[in-house]
């Protein structure tokens, strides 16, 4: 007699405690498909759920019957006529009932209708994503306020939307604790001081390039229970607006303050004295010169712990203050920052040792010893950022791989002094899930075939103009890379169609950038399609070898592509058509300069996907050629034009 199935003997409290352990959607779903128990489990027990075809959305809230979040951001053909069907007969909304969270960002289709549709069926509903709604108005923001639970909203770059709507939305949601405005351009100060009067409860707060003044501020320095404030890029903003800001929020633990021209380390000053509690400041690219004042004023901040000076002018006794005063930091950005020294880095480090990120873009006079004592003092180091540090060599990598153990993003875009030799001691940093090697023109396959051997949990690698990297290096990364999903191999040109077969392995790979491949031909794509069936994002940009036989593939194969370049190509009328007609989920496309394609040619493909597109880019001239009445269409559909 056959023993049972070892699975079979455990309980579901402990099958729901495996589950628990496996982050990774892909390994879920692997765990699903080859066990009978856990795809019953996760049929009672799933609480989120993203989905990609509308017309299966009632079956699958049927067999889900705990879900509390849905994502509905990549179905292209979520509208109102759509939500009215699905949701408006007999007891179908009943099955949205236990909803608490809706992700709508970029349904371009949807509005005032189909969300009061949508806030009716979900009457639990606290959370809501909006952002990227290029349709989203006044009239979306008043029958998204009939949801009175709502807690967290996002509504960035929802460039309709104005002071009208925004407060239709607070008086409506008065429990509000998160809101997020960013590149609302038509809200202004009279919409932010309604908000605050009519949503006292407000915790996190997004303001960010909204053409706000100090008046704004002073509103938002009512709120008492705000914790966080983001108002990068607010021009407007200026010292005076802080000093309303040092005299208010008392809860006030995170502030953004990035690239508002008009604040100078006095306004932070005024800040800092009245938020002692403050966590994490940034004032990236505000001002040129850190004062004296500001840096000493910062050891009244017991508990900062991040703060990013980014573009800012220091100097080694910055960094001896920032040392003495700040011992607790795990986060220091200093991008594009002048006067970033191996005296100076040295000194900040020793004294923070529980520093986890670190960003150094573009401090390009650092070499090893730098990196040494951040090897020596940072042992928990997960980030580390030296783009364009080029006096920097193999060494560090050897010191990197020798102590920092933990980490898992690394930035060395542009560091000349990377060789294999370095990616042979780097590999020993077996975490890494993020690494950026562009413009390295000194490694090969043989450096990456290390990477590949002891790296594989990598999910993201960029290999940009690493012109050493060819085919043999892409079959190292398909055999020990196989959890990789994003990979940028533009402008590779040793790369051919076997490369191509060999990444083809890679199941897992979602974002790929091709750019510039001359080397890769119709038959390179159809190996690609057929074994990378998850692509979501293909950049196939100056790729003019293919013909219309990979392009076919590609239509057959890559039903969940979302974006495409196809720009400067050799497709042709039929093979576009033929494309775009069959991505049922294309949302967008570049199309610029296709010498092969006819107007008739531009015209048919966008018939075929103008109800999901959202965004298109084409070439200027064709603004003139297509007919006004398919670039009407495209636009009352919701989808953005963008012409070259």
């Amino acid at each position: 007699m056959e023993s049972p199935p070892i699975l079979s003997l455990l309980t579901d409290d402990l099958l729901l405690q495996v589950l628990s352990h496996l982050p990774d959607d892909s390994d879920r779903k692997s765990l699903r498909s080859a066990c009978r128990a856990f795809l019953r489990l996760d049929s009672l027990h799933r609480t989120q759920l993203r989905i990609l075809r509308p017309e299966f959305l009632p079956g699958l809230l049927r067999k889900y019957p705990k879900l509390e979040t849905l994502d509905l951001s990549v179905c292209p053909r979520f509208d109102d006529a759509t939500v009215t069907a699905l949701l408006s007969r007999g007891r179908r909304g009943e099955w949205m009932r236990g909803i608490k969270r809706l992700v709508l960002s970029r349904a371009a289709g949807l509005r005032s209708g189909g969300l009061e549709v949508l806030v009716r069926a979900c009457p639990g509903l606290e959370s809501v994503d909006v952002s990227y709604c290029c349709g989203f108005g006044d009239r979306e923001a008043a029958a998204l306020s009939g949801a009175a639970r709502l807690r967290d909203v996002r509504m960035d770059k929802c460039l309709d939307l104005s002071d009208v709507g925004l407060a239709k939305v607070a008086v409506g949601c008065g429990r509000l604790e998160r809101l997020s405005l960013k590149w609302c351009l038509e809200i202004s100060d009279l919409g932010v001081g309604l908000l605050c009067k009519k949503c006292p409860l407000l915790k996190h707060l997004d303001i960010s390039f909204l053409k706000v003044t100090s008046d704004s501020i002073q509103a938002i320095g009512m709120l008492q229970k705000l914790e966080v404030l983001a108002m990068a890029g607010c021009g407007l903003v200026d010292d005076k607006a802080l000093r309303f800001l040092g005299h208010g929020c008392p809860s006030l633990q995170v502030l953004d303050v990035s690239r508002c021209d008009k604040v100078s380390t006095f306004g932070l000053v005024s800040v800092i004295r009245g938020h002692i509690g403050l966590r994490q400041l940034d004032a990236g690219y505000c001002f040129l010169e850190l004062s004296t004042t500001l840096l000493h004023r910062l050891k009244e901040l017991k508990n900062l712990n991040r703060i990013r000076i980014d573009g800012a002018r220091v100097s080694d006794s910055t960094f001896q203050i920032l040392g003495t005063n700040c011992k607790f930091l795990v986060e220091i950005g200093l991008s594009k920052c002048k006067g970033v020294t191996d005296k100076g880095l040295v000194e900040l480090v020793s004294a923070c040792p529980n520093m986890k990120i670190l960003n150094l873009t573009c401090c390009d006079s650092i070499t090893d010893a730098a990196v040494s004592a951040i090897a020596e003092y940072c042992r928990s180091l997960l980030s580390l950022k030296v783009e364009s540090c080029n006096l920097l060599t193999e060494k560090s990598l050897h010191l990197l791989g020798s102590s920092s153990l933990l980490l898992k993003d690394l930035d060395l875009t542009d560091c000349s002094g990377v060789n294999d030799a370095g990616l042979q001691y780097l590999s020993k940093c077996s975490e890494l899930l993020c690494l950026k090697l562009g413009l390295c023109t000194n490694i090969s396959a043989k450096g990456l075939s290390h990477i590949a051997s002891n790296c594989s949990k990598i999910r993201e690698l960029d290999l940009y103009r690493c012109t050493g990297i060819g085919d043999d290096g892409l079959a190292a990364l398909s055999s020990g890379c196989k959890k990789l999903k994003q990979l940028n191999l533009s402008y590779c040109n040793e790369v051919t169609d076997r490369g191509l077969q060999y990444l083809s392995q890679v199941e897992e790979l979602s974002d790929l950038e091709l750019r510039g491949l001359v080397n890769i031909t119709d038959k390179g794509l159809t190996a690609l399609a057929a074994g990378c069936k998850r692509l979501s994002a293909l950049d196939l940009k100056h790729c003019e070898n293919i013909n219309d036989s990979g392009f076919w593939s590609l239509a057959y194969y890559s039903r969940s592509l979302l974006q495409i370049n196809l720009s400067h190509c050799g497709i042709s009328d039929v093979g576009l058509c033929m494309l775009v007609g069959n991505l049922s989920r294309l949302q967008d496309a570049k199309l610029v300069n296709l010498t092969n394609v006819s107007v008739q040619g531009f015209e048919l493909a966008l018939r075929a996907c103008c109800v999901r597109l959202k965004k298109v880019k084409l070439l200027a001239s064709l603004g003139f050629l297509l007919s006004p009445e398919i670039l009407n269409t495209l636009r009352a559909r919701g989808c953005r034009i963008r012409w070259d």
